[in-house]
């Protein structure tokens, strides 16, 4: 298990460490660790965080439809029948 400070955090992801530290004061963004007055990140934390903020775009689907366009053809199907 690697743990990182706030300033490989911030080069890893290329998010401010002012950024970083604001998310701590309210609450938001990556899992830390508090010891002391020294900040510590799980790098897997990072990671699994940043993978779950992935938006996948159309050119991720070139085999079939996507799910926002099954949802599409469903509601479209739906209103069709009504």
């Amino acid at each position: 298990m690697k743990y990182l400070n706030e300033k490989q955090v911030s080069e890893m992801t290329g998010i401010a460490v002012q950024t970083l530290r604001n998310w701590r004061h309210f609450g938001k963004g990556f899992p830390y660790h508090k010891i002391g007055r020294c900040i510590r990140y799980n790098e897997q934390d990072v990671i699994s965080y940043m993978d779950g903020k992935k938006i996948t775009t159309a050119d991720f689907w070139k085999y079939g439809e996507s799910p926002a366009e099954k949802l599409l053809s469903a509601v479209e199907s739906t209103q069709r029948a009504i």
